[in-house]
């Protein structure tokens, strides 16, 4: 029996490369500490689709994902979309780890050792 897939779903190509063009600086500014295996040699994926998200970051082989969160998450409805979200995205074994866009750049250092915090493997 084939299984389903879950990444990279075909319908959601388009949106994703939108995504990955048009990128925030908080996220322009991580990507590059991500990028090509800087962080513990890891290969992190940006603007990935996992079910029907995308997500900013994945590094698959950890199952891990990273939000960066603007003003829009402070927004009452949209947390509680984010809470729904992640609770998807986690019963498909996923860890997700949200940090402020005002974060990355106060402190990416601290993100990226949060980051490699929950490398489960070396």
């Amino acid at each position: 029996m084939r299984q389903k897939q879950v990444m990279n779903v075909n319908y959601l190509s388009d949106k994703r490369r939108e995504l990955r063009n048009n990128m925030t600086s908080a996220e322009a500014a991580l990507w590059k500490e991500l990028k090509g295996g800087k962080l513990g040699n890891k290969k992190f994926r940006r603007q990935h689709s996992i079910g029907n998200y995308i997500v900013d970051f994945c590094c698959p082989a950890e199952k891990l994902i990273i939000e960066l969160d603007g003003q829009v998450h402070l927004d009452a409805q949209n947390s509680i979309k984010d809470i729904e979200r992640d609770a998807e995205l986690k019963s498909l074994g996923f860890t997700v780890l949200r940090f402020e866009n005002r974060v990355v750049f106060l402190d990416i250092v601290g993100v990226l050792g949060v980051i490699a915090s929950h490398f489960k493997s070396n």
